[in-house]
């Protein structure tokens, strides 16, 4: 007879096994597998008195001292082990570190998406990680928030498709894979609509509103099999995410019938008492985010005790941990960590940055940059057998190795164990243009973005986390600018890279203005002033506004955080060895004050401009320039009278009129004329990619089902309204490139 508990037994079904195993725990046992805990804290503290179900932010030690402990412990039950990798294994030493997820959006291809989330899986699963919190679905509309980076932009459509692409790619063939990691849709729901910009404020956003764009990309992966999903930190209406019924029962449980695992963000649950002060405590804080529906707590140490209180007070059932502890245990199971803990391997060194993935970094940096300008300076002339073309760089970013990979990447802190990526791995700007034959390059710094200062409230928040220290404008050095306008005036060309550090990105690091800090743009204005034609390459994690004299400029690049491979992609780029092929998925503002600048927008104002400024954006979502000319034509439709069940098809004929190759970005929207509510004057259905050699034309063919031609009504029901619509096609959303035919809905 066998001595195996049935929990541990892999021939019986999963649910059996949970259900085993969920009978023979206590009570404290199944409030600690909801907690998941900083493993650089007081591990054996975690696993062997608070029973830790998960632990975050580890170390190859770090997870095997933990595995450890959890065999010391009672029913012997695995950790699972979280952490952010958002865009490559970012905590990871000699991990590949693509480019963030916004410049990886601007190559608008999913399939890239989805080959670079199994690469990341593969290279976090070989350290012993099952679970990464990453891909951020957040809609990012003001610009002054901190986190646009991480976000795919501001388009729920593309969001969706790109989010969907990465989860496939994270979680692979089912969590029996040894290669598939736990995926996790962030930040549940509408944390991305601040005040002021401001992170983790109030989102002032009404349930149509969130029902409008906030959820569709949400309930889209949610019914695409993404396993876990993470709660904001913000309030909504006033009530905390983490506790808002409405949402978490009602519309995800209820109406999208999800069956996943919750997990809230950092300290959510203690935050409710030391920040947003809508608990009195701990114990009314644990007890609120239980019956709300919560499964993993996230770094709230203090949810132990105050679960258990909660129960001796009658607040909480002892059994109301159950549906929680379930699910948790159901990865756990799925996942093989009973078998298997998947610690770190032997053969790690084999997987993490190997040779593939670098190919693969390379190529989805290429596809991130995006050309916003151009005067026909680029691509710079460059021959091997000609005189080399003298390249002045400038820029307090052109040899900045760290800045180039962006947030959550080593460098940007928030993890204590390593405080860089291997910089042998990562080609600058500079360095990129000086391996390139046919290019003499120098190098000026001439300028300085900022210095630090502590916060005058303190080193740390109330629950002990570092408060990000206070951002100083550099004044501008004279020395380090006369030095960068003599390499100017001395060159044939100026590389001017400008941009944003990371002590001005990420959570608690919104900013006020969309400005260059520092002496950026004096040295803007300098080096275009001396005449040399300067190709501006703006590094950056997010759509910032440049000063009036690069209306001057010969060319503007921007290629967001373009990560290990990036300088050697710009080098190419600037070159012609690669053609540019990005296209914005996020709109840029001319000034701060016109926040915000999204293209689909509301109908409804007086006029079309500030008294002092146009509305119109920079440069707006989809665009992107090419070394060739593109034209469109003949836009037809196969039927424009449709029902409700049928499919809108569409050929545009799509023409390469110049001299180069080109990928285009063939862009579809559609417009409904007349709306029983307010709505959104144009918005994104469908896109096509199609790569034409010079002179070369092509039929391309566009489907979008009547089905997603809905506005949100009124009553808060998303639907389809019989009447007229519009079919916009086109290289961006701006009106004046698109063509248009109309069709007319009955039913």
């Amino acid at each position: 007879m066998s001595n195996v508990l049935p929990f541990r037994d892999p021939a019986l079904s999963t649910a059996d096994r949970v259900a085993d195993l969920l009978g023979r725990m206590t009570v404290e046992e199944k409030v600690g597998q909801m907690l998941q805990l900083d493993a650089r804290d007081d591990l054996r503290d975690h696993v062997l008195r608070r029973n830790a179900g998960s632990i975050l932010h580890t170390s190859p030690e770090r997870i095997l001292e933990a595995n450890r402990l959890s065999a010391e412990t009672r029913l012997r039950i695995p950790l699972l082990v979280g952490e952010d990798c958002i865009h490559g294994h970012s905590f990871w030493p000699g991990a590949t570190i693509f480019p963030t997820q916004l410049g990886m959006a601007a190559s608008w291809d999913g399939d890239l998406l989805e080959r670079v989330a199994r690469a990341t899986a593969e290279e976090v699963a070989v350290t012993g990680v099952h679970w990464t919190f990453s891909p951020v679905l957040c809609i990012a509309r003001d610009l002054r928030w901190g986190r646009v980076g991480e976000t795919f932009g501001e388009d729920p459509f593309l969001i969706g498709e790109l989010a969907s692409a990465m989860v496939r790619g994270y979680q692979g063939s089912g969590l029996g894979d040894p290669t598939a990691i736990l995926a996790t849709a962030k930040h549940f729901a509408g944390y991305s609509e601040t005040q002021g910009g401001r992170d983790a404020s109030e989102a002032d956003i009404s349930r149509r509103k969130l029902r409008s764009w906030f959820l569709p990309p949400f309930e889209r992966v949610a019914r695409e099999g993404c396993r876990t999903f993470m709660l904001g930190y913000q309030t909504t209406d006033g009530v905390p995410i983490t506790v808002n019924d409405w949402l978490l029962s009602e519309v995800l449980r209820g109406e999208w019938g999800y069956g996943g695992t919750l997990i809230t963000d950092w300290d959510n649950v203690g935050r409710m008492v030391w920040e947003q002060r809508v608990q009195p405590d701990y114990t009314h804080a644990a007890a609120a985010a239980v019956r709300a529906g919560n499964d993993m707590v996230m770094n709230t140490p203090g949810f132990y005790e105050g679960a258990l209180d909660a129960v001796e007070k009658g607040l909480l059932a002892a059994d109301a941990f159950d549906t929680a502890v379930a699910r948790i245990l159901t990865l756990k199971v799925e996942l093989g960590l009973f078998e298997d803990p998947r610690l770190p391997s032997e053969h790690l060194d084999a997987v993490v940055g190997s040779t593939a993935h670098a190919a693969l970094n390379l190529e989805a940096a290429r596809r991130s940059l995006v050309l916003l300008e151009n005067d026909g300076t680029l691509p710079l002339s460059v021959s091997a057998g000609a005189d080399p073309l003298r390249v002045a760089v400038v820029g307090p970013l052109a040899d900045d190795a760290q800045t180039q990979l962006g947030d959550w990447a080593g460098g940007s802190g928030q993890a204590g164990w390593i405080d860089g990526q291997p910089r042998e791995m990562i080609t600058t700007v500079l360095g990129g243009l000086r391996a390139t034959v046919g290019l003499a390059v120098g190098y000026a710094q001439g300028a300085d973005i900022l210095t630090l200062e502590e916060d005058p409230l303190g080193a740390t928040f109330p629950d002990g986390q570092p408060r990000p220290p206070v951002v100083v404008p550099a004044a501008v050095d004279e020395a380090r600018l006369a030095e960068a306008v003599a390499a100017a005036e001395s060159a044939d060309v100026v590389v001017a890279v400008v941009g944003d550090r990371i002590e001005l990105v990420g959570e608690g690091r919104s900013t006020a203005t969309l400005e260059l800090l520092g002496g950026q743009n004096a040295l803007l204005d300098a080096v275009i002033a001396t005449g040399t034609p300067v190709i501006v390459v703006l590094l950056a994690s997010k759509p910032l506004v440049l000063p009036a004299s690069v209306a001057n400029a010969a060319a503007v690049v921007w290629v967001a955080n373009p990560g290990m491979q990036g300088g050697r992609a710009i080098a190419e780029l600037l070159t012609g060895a690669i053609e540019p092929s990005g296209r914005l998925p996020i709109s840029f503002a001319r000034h701060v004050g016109q926040q915000p600048t999204y293209y689909n927008q509301i109908r409804g104002q007086h006029g079309t401009r500030y008294a002092d400024l146009t509305q119109a954006p920079a440069w707006a979502f989809g665009e992107g320039l090419s070394y060739t000319t593109v034209a469109y034509s003949a836009l037809q439709l196969a039927s424009s009278e449709l029902g409700m069940g049928d499919t809108l098809v569409a050929e545009v004929t799509v023409a390469n009129t110049g001299s180069r190759p080109v990928r285009e970005t063939v862009q579809a929207y559609v417009r409904d004329v007349v709306t029983s509510a307010s709505w959104a004057d144009k918005e994104l259905k469908a896109y096509r990619q199609v790569d034409l050699a010079p002179g070369e034309a092509a039929q391309v063919r566009l489907e979008v089902p009547v089905a997603d031609c809905t506005i949100v009504d009124g009553a808060g029901v998303r639907r389809v309204e019989p009447g007229a619509f519009e079919l916009l096609v086109g290289p961006s959303s701006r009106d004046e490139v698109l063509l248009s035919a109309a069709f007319e809905v009955v039913g």
